[in-house]
């Protein structure tokens, strides 16, 4: 018996069609299982590689009340350091190293002070012991006129220049002596004014009294952020040259006679920038260097011998 042709091309579409659906569940199995593998794979890969977790590593080991601490930090990604209800950026220095500089002064506790390292990941908390440090006492008798408030004018801009926080590194290494004269107040100093303790005062600087006239040189590169002078109302500070170093680093130079620089110009180290003087509330010539990290007055003597790159 012969089939008709058309009842025999029917079968042999409902052939191909059968086959085409073996083909389709084949290859999506197929296909399932080469994902699954692969996923498997890359899961696998990831848990062999090392682990990155945020380090970082605090600096002095032993720091004391005035110090600055250096915070470095290897992550992949930027993070930041809270030290008390403050939380600082930190900077890239290459090779996933990111470093942050705080401030500590006199007016601190000594005492445990804990750290928050945050990279957005990962939090790390640090303690540091923060050392005590006898800080001595000193009395002034200023004439009259020169314990006079400042203005207005004079803080406003004063205070300004110490928030900069400009994030291109401009010093190298060990700062320099800004002039050649005697130290007569070193950093840190309590004192009483006209007879009065300052409760909240500490010098925020070194006193050097060289003479007058003598150059003030930059103890390292930067850009000149602030010029003040006594003429224009800066009755505290006298003529006065504010540098930014970069990172949240700060010098400021008062009671000057003379200065020798614009402000915006860019100085380098041992540059000198003007003279040692007696204005503003100075009770003789004589030349206050102010060292600042992140807005608050550091002791500049590490920053002398030891440095910080």
């Amino acid at each position: 018996m012969t089939l008709p042709h058309t009842g025999f091309g029917t079968l042999l579409q409902t052939h191909d069609r059968f086959i085409s659906v073996i083909r389709l569940a084949w290859f999506k199995r197929s296909f399932l299982f080469k994902s699954s593998l692969a996923a498997l794979v890359a899961i696998a890969l990831t848990m062999a590689q090392p682990s990155r977790a945020l380090q970082a590593k605090i600096t002095p080991a032993s720091p004391q009340l005035g110090d600055t601490l250096s915070v470095m930090v290897q992550s992949s990604s930027n993070p930041t350091v809270t030290m008390g209800a403050k939380t600082y950026s930190t900077f890239d220095q290459g090779n996933n190293q990111f470093r942050a500089l705080l401030p500590t002064t006199p007016l601190d506790r000594p005492g445990k002070l804990p750290l928050r390292v945050n990279d957005g990941q990962t939090v790390q908390e640090l303690t540091v012991n923060l050392k005590p440090r006898s800080f001595p006492t000193q009395s002034i008798w200023l004439p009259p006129g020169k314990g006079d408030n400042g203005t207005d004018l004079e803080f406003d801009r004063v205070d300004a220049f110490k928030q900069i926080v400009s994030p291109q590194k401009f010093w190298q290494g060990k700062l320099l002596r800004p002039n050649a004269g005697e130290i007569t107040t070193g950093y840190g100093v309590r004192r009483y004014y006209n007879g009065e303790f300052a409760k909240d005062y500490y010098h925020r600087g070194v006193d050097y009294a060289g003479n007058y006239g003598s150059a003030v040189i930059a103890p390292a590169a930067g850009r000149v952020a602030l010029i003040g002078r006594e003429s224009e109302g800066f009755k505290i500070h006298g003529n006065c040259i504010g540098i930014d170093h970069g990172q949240g680093v700060s010098s400021i130079f008062l009671h000057l006679s003379r200065i020798n620089v614009k402000e915006g110009e860019m100085v380098k180290a041992g540059q000198p920038i003007g003279a040692l003087g007696g204005t503003g509330a100075a009770t003789g010539p004589h030349l206050h260097w102010g060292l600042y990290v992140q807005g608050l007055a550091v002791d500049p003597t590490p920053w002398r011998y030891d440095g910080f790159q």
